[in-house]
């Protein structure tokens, strides 16, 4: 009777626990979990950002390099300019908005929690142009503002450190800590963990980078052509990074077309 008891408080404790621990992404409203306090995500963000970049070579002062950062400051004023929208302008305080070109022949690009953008040489020749490239850019962007990082960390503590405050997870398993990060971001190893992002979170970050391409003067339109060409470079025997966990090529295209009248409904003019 006892342990019956004891199992009812510990359900009620976690539920409480879960309800506390509960954010919104913005835009889409969903709930998800977030145990973690956004100031020691972008604390170790800008970190390992800095990491990466001493440790890979950056491109700068080239055409590519430059349109690179043109591109990435255009989603941040789209971005910015959302949020002055819906009057959350505060949840963007504390980012530190960095877009860097890296050398690599790996169709890939992502984005850490604080506005930290790395996108890969390998990328261009499929992105093509501007518009391309903001496809990329506003959906790995996407992903931080809807804190999906810190989203699969709080799943990773949960499964594999029960759930205990991220403070106690750092000063007693330092190096887990960091490999669960890592894991979360999809940077080395996978740590036995899920995958950097679900199909649930990639659809999200579609859904988000299209209306931030849009009010950056990007044309949504450009996604479809885009994710065409990547559904090409996919066909090999190992598809690229950005296609690893995502829905098929068909059904992504498809939803992306299902959401182009809301993402033009932001466009004003053209790139």
């Amino acid at each position: 009777m006892k342990r019956k008891k004891c199992f009812r408080y510990f359900y009620v404790f976690l539920f409480f626990f879960m309800l506390m621990a509960c954010a919104t992404v913005p835009l889409t409203g969903r709930h998800q979990l977030n145990i973690i306090p956004d100031s020691t995500m972008l604390s170790m963000s800008f970190q390992q950002y800095d990491e990466f970049l001493k440790t890979n070579k950056k491109i700068e002062n080239t055409k590519d390099a430059q349109m690179v950062k043109r591109v990435g400051k255009n989603i941040q004023k789209g971005v910015e300019a959302y949020f002055n929208q819906q009057g959350m302008s505060h949840q963007l305080d504390n980012y530190s908005w960095e877009f860097n070109l890296v050398e690599s022949e790996e169709i890939n690009a992502w984005c850490m929690p604080g506005g930290k953008v790395v996108v890969y040489t390998g990328l261009l020749p499929v992105a093509e142009n501007e518009a391309g490239l903001a496809v990329v850019m506003g959906h790995e962007i996407a992903h931080a503002i809807a804190r999906h990082g810190s989203e699969r960390m709080s799943q990773g503590l949960m499964a594999q450190m029960g759930g205990i405050a991220f403070s106690k997870a750092i000063e007693e398993k330092p190096e887990t800590t960091r490999m669960l990060w890592m894991a979360a971001f999809g940077l080395g190893t996978q740590f036995g963990l899920m995958l950097p992002y679900s199909r649930l979170h990639e659809s999200e970050a579609d859904h988000l980078g299209l209306i931030f391409m849009a009010i950056a003067g990007y044309d949504p339109h450009a996604a479809i052509s885009f994710w065409q060409r990547m559904a090409q470079q996919g066909s090999g025997k190992k598809p690229p990074e950005l296609l690893s966990t995502h829905p098929s090529d068909t059904t992504r295209i498809r939803d992306i077309k299902k959401l182009i009248p809301e993402a033009m409904s932001y466009y004003k003019g053209n790139k």
